[in-house]
């Protein structure tokens, strides 16, 4: 009999949690970062890289792997984690946003939603049950309902039309998905801003039950104050005993803000994208390796970064590399901002689990407030 997926907490602080996710292909460590894998693969990193960054688990996406190369393929070579070669968890997320931000003439009704491809133009139909079969031919150890995420902002009664759209398609997902021992299907809480809406879709996906729920439609341009607004609220209405999930975030400070309020799982394009375009993420901020100040500095980026950027290469080289538009420039300061992201989350849970995670949000807005190393 497969292993069942299982959460068990193991430290409080506060709001904020950390415990264990279990799975047939491995634990997960919460509070936990998921690197984003969109097309089956972690942009400028090799699978093996990204482990030794701390990562438990990969993100990849639906929207894209059913337009290329297709769900059926890859079930066909193996599955995705045979495919890209990742043996831990993988969480795949369901195509809800991604039909919304990046098709073509998205046509919605009950059923589901047809589109265009932004890639050839060929129509697709996305239903919460094509959704459920398309993971399952991937083979994700945790899968997401299928939702509908309005863009913020947007009137109420788009908000609460949409919220109780998703619902229900979040019970059309739990009965497609059946009974499948070692993966798990999550529900996704809608609602956008407004609190009571926001119960509604909570007590909706307690009644259905999931293994895991996700707090859904935020970041998605309502800005950080009014997400940690809605985060003072939207975890507490979800159950103890299962993880949550923040999806799509997000900044450093986004992700201490939200484990200080009870998130347990994030996932965000942010630290691979901006390694790509020469920003690295440290102890005291936002570096832009561009900037000419950096040509001449023999320093690494963190002194305390473990990652082979820090350990191996200077500023400068960076800097030149970037400027040259060589492609070691993409591979190490993804590598160092995947390694940053991982340590903040290791920091975070052993300070929930030492009863110090008020005293490590606060050094950790000081010492960004600090600024970056005066150049040479």
């Amino acid at each position: 009999m497969a292993q069942k997926f299982s959460f068990a907490l193991s430290g409080r602080d506060g709001k904020a949690r950390t415990g264990v996710i279990s799975t047939p292909r491995g634990e997960i460590r919460t509070p936990a970062f998921m690197p984003v894998g969109t097309a089956a693969t972690v942009k400028a990193m090799m699978p093996e890289n990204v482990r030794q960054t701390g990562a438990d688990i990969l993100l990849g996406n639906t929207y894209h792997l059913m337009l290329r190369p297709t769900a059926e393929r890859i079930a066909r070579l193996g599955g995705l984690h045979e495919f890209m070669n990742w043996q831990r968890p993988i969480l795949t997320d369901s195509g809800g946003f991604q039909v919304m931000s990046l098709s073509d003439l998205r046509k919605l009704n009950e059923d589901g939603v047809r589109f265009k491809s932004h890639i050839d133009g060929s129509e697709h139909w996305l239903t919460p049950e094509r959704s459920m079969e398309i993971q399952k031919l991937l083979g994700s150890d945790i899968v997401m309902c299928f939702d509908e995420c309005p863009a913020l902002p947007a009137d109420r009664d788009r908000i609460q039309s949409s919220m109780e759209l998703s619902m229900r398609w979040a019970e059309r997902s739990r009965d497609a998905f059946g009974d499948r021992p070692g993966h798990a299907l999550f529900g996704i809480q809608q609602g956008g801003l407004e609190q009571d809406l926001r119960g509604q879709s909570a007590e909706a996906l307690r009644a259905i039950e999931f293994d895991g729920y996700a707090v859904g439609g935020l970041a998605v341009g309502e800005g950080q104050e009014a997400m940690f607004g809605v985060l003072d609220f939207a975890p507490d209405m979800l159950p103890q005993d299962k993880p949550r999930y923040l999806m799509g975030v997000g900044k450093p400070d986004d992700l201490v803000g939200a484990v200080a309020r009870g998130i347990d799982m994030f996932d965000c394009v942010l630290p691979s994208r901006s390694g790509r375009t020469g920003q690295a993420f440290t102890r005291r901020g936002t570096v832009n390796i561009k900037n000419a100040r950096h040509q001449d500095d023999p320093r690494p980026l963190d002194e305390e970064c473990s990652c082979p950027a820090c350990q191996n290469y200077s500023r400068a080289y960076l800097h030149h590399v970037f400027r040259s538009q060589e492609i070691i420039s993409s591979m190490l300061l993804t590598w160092h901002n995947l390694t940053y992201y991982q340590d903040l989350m290791a920091g975070m849970r052993a300070a929930i689990a030492e009863g110090r995670f008020d005293a490590f949000q606060a050094e950790f807005h000081a010492t960004r407030a600090m600024g970056d190393i005066e150049p040479l």
